[in-house]
């Protein structure tokens, strides 16, 4: 069954060679129970570590079944040590963690086996131990905690048992319970291999092989023990092991996977949670920081809304003498004319409306208000979003009859009406009265300015019965298609040079100013102060992210020999690799869920209690927590990457 021929293995500390094994040549038939004895350092556990996977030799050849072991690849060394040896340790590594039968669960974890609970239950009854499943093994004897380890190194229903000093830390009598359960496993069929220093311990083997300094100086065969169980057991080959190939991210091993992350991350609650705070913190920092991006992107595109769209704005220029230029239309005076002139563009124009604007005092009753009064054409209400949601708009009648009717901005209104409905009363402006027909939808502030605190009336009534102007402050066009505002300036600029006969060197006379530009920038503008503050608020996540790395090596560190214990129950690197990434991820994914939580609960306060516009959107929670995602990948890589590639002798020997 196994075979060693001249098989070497040498240590090195520092630069010193340490022979722990010199040509050793040995055979060991299947069903045999074989006592490997000799002082410290004379290569035992060496021999013991090599015969069951857990080391390679140097140099010569080690075949077990037929098949050489040293042509085989470490992740088929994995499923050797997990479907045809089990192994029972002197110091029982078992995880304090978890409980008796979840210990004995582990081998089946990683053989990808269905039903384990119950086939962990079967050995830990099998061995005594049905009645303390659930204590974790602080609640149990040194004697339990073995059998513990015997029941978990059976659970796999291996052909070969390796003992290394299994009852090294045991009073006699569990000593003695130790020794007759592995007598009673021996005639039931299984290759029992131990390693002891105790000849009462030994004489219960049928061969005894001694050693020092690291060759076989004895092998006393006592009598041979063959079953009908271990005959059957030899038909298996080492390719039927080998050909169950398994994939560690298949569903079954990702949802335990999933769980033992989930117990090592609560096992230390107030380090996983500090751990957590950088992604918590990161990720509530990008919500906050977009929502704010969003609220303000979306206050912009309200206020954007009054500007209209495919708006262009006429506005006067004015003239210089001497260098010092003078008042604004000092050259140009629109007049309702010209408007009516561009309203012919039809091919081009959809819309067209006079405006001009001054200062008066509104008063209704006892109450009066400074405001900015606006006269306006029948057109603006559509182009500039002012029609009201209370009352009505202007008639152009009313507006070619210099009617004294007037639309109320809401800042007025609460300032003359407060509460109540002003649709319908009279207000006195500049000593003229005027009926209240509607009032205008809100524009709140832009800059420093409230677009609320105004009135609309009539541009005629405007012009010749309340601020005393025969010409215009300007002209607001609306052009049918975006890609034709620049003909309709063109043409534009053409009717009015020719309506006042100005000049290709009187530039400064008028000026055409094409909203759509002032819409593309602020638009642009805060899409990049919205990109500003998501990246400030990554760089959080980052720092976060590096926190998890340090956590996740620190705990590599801390978990080495759980992790050599692992490997020598049949866990791969890719087992070892995807435990630590899923725990890793399971952190930062946890930290991203009561950010999200955390960030939306600061959108909220901001927009409540400091008034800041804020919106917390779908696609901030996607990308912070795939970032989040992420960054739980991206430096948990390392440290799984790290805990993968132990050595599982190195790691179990780990102080």
């Amino acid at each position: 069954m196994i075979e060693l021929n001249n098989v070497s293995k040498t240590y090195r500390t520092g630069k010193i060679p340490v022979y722990a094994l010199r040509d050793i040549t040995l055979e060991i038939s299947a069903g045999e129970f074989v006592a490997i004895m000799g002082p410290s350092g004379s290569g035992k556990s060496t021999l013991l570590h090599i015969l069951g996977f857990l080391d390679r030799p140097d140099g010569g050849s080690y075949s077990v079944l037929g098949t050489e072991v040293s042509r085989l690849t470490d992740a088929e060394l994995a499923l050797l040590r997990n479907g045809m040896v089990g192994f029972v340790f002197q110091q029982f590594y078992l995880l304090g963690r978890i409980s008796a039968v979840e210990n004995t669960e582990l081998p089946l974890i990683y053989g990808g086996k269905k039903g384990i609970r119950k086939t962990a239950y079967g050995k830990l009854e099998a061995v005594g131990l049905a009645e303390r499943e659930d204590h974790r093994p602080n609640e149990l004897s040194g004697g339990e905690q073995q059998r513990v380890a015997i029941a978990r190194a059976l659970v796999n229903d291996p052909m070969i048992i390796f003992a290394d000093e299994p009852t090294g830390n045991l009073d006699t009598k569990s000593e003695e319970e130790i020794i007759h359960i592995l007598r009673v496993l021996n005639e039931q069929g299984k290759t029992i291999i131990m390693v002891t220093h105790e000849k009462e311990v030994a004489k219960h083997a049928h061969r005894i092989i001694t050693m020092r300094d690291g060759r076989i100086v004895s092998d006393e065969l006592k009598r041979q023990q063959i079953t009908e169980q271990t005959a059957k057991r030899t038909d298996l080959s080492v390719s039927d092991i080998l050909s169950q190939k398994r994939s560690s991210f298949a569903r079954i091993e990702f949802v335990r996977h999933l769980r033992q992350s989930v117990r090592a991350i609560l096992s230390n609650k107030v380090r996983s949670f500090l751990s957590m705070l950088g992604i918590l913190f990161g990720v509530a920092a990008v919500i906050a920081m977009l929502a704010l991006g969003e609220g303000a992107k979306a206050s912009i595109e309200q206020s954007l809304k009054t500007l209209g769209s495919n708006l262009l704005s006429i506005r006067a220029g004015s003239a210089k003498v001497r260098g010092i230029a003078r008042a604004q239309g000092s050259i140009t005076r629109f007049t309702l004319d010209d408007v009516e002139a561009i309203r012919k563009l039809t091919h081009l124009v959809s819309n067209a409306s006079a405006y001009t604007s001054g200062s008066g005092q509104t008063v209704y009753k006892n109450e009066n208000w400074s405001t900015n009064i606006q006269g306006v054409g029948f057109d603006y209400g559509k182009m500039r979003a002012s029609i009201p949601e209370i009352g009505r708009w202007f008639t152009p009648e009313e507006i070619t009859r210099r009617e004294k009717v007037v639309i109320l901005g809401p800042t007025v209104v609460e300032k003359l009406f407060g509460d109540k409905n002003p649709v319908g009363q009279t207000v006195k402006i500049n000593r003229v009265y005027f009926k209240v027909i509607g009032i205008a939808p809100e524009k709140g502030f832009r800059g420093h300015r409230d677009f609320d605190d105004a009135v609309y009336v009539p541009v005629t009534t405007a012009m010749y019965r309340v601020l005393g102007k025969d010409y215009l402050d300007g002209i607001y066009v609306e052009v049918k298609e975006s890609d034709m505002i620049e003909k309709a300036q063109e043409e534009i600029s053409q009717i009015i040079s020719k309506r006042h006969r100005l000049y290709k060197n009187d530039e400064d006379s008028f000026h055409i100013r094409n909203m759509s530009e002032i819409q593309e920038m602020l638009t642009s503008t805060t899409k990049t102060m919205s990109l500003l503050l998501g990246c400030i608020a990554a760089i959080s996540l980052l720092v976060g992210g590096i926190g998890i790395m340090n956590i996740m090596l620190v705990s590599v560190t801390e978990r080495t020999r759980e992790i050599g214990l692992r490997k020598a129950v049949g866990a791969s690197s890719g087992d070892i690799m995807s435990q630590f990434l899923i725990e890793s991820v399971v952190m930062t994914f946890s930290g991203g869920l009561i950010g999200i939580l955390l960030g939306a609960g600061i959108a909220l306060v901001m927009s409540t209690v400091v008034g800041w516009s804020t919106k917390v959107s779908l696609l901030s929670i996607i990308l912070s927590t795939t970032f989040a995602v992420a960054v739980g990948i991206g430096f948990g890589l390392w440290p799984a990457r790290k805990a993968s590639e132990l050595n599982p002798i190195e790691a179990l020997r780990y102080e």
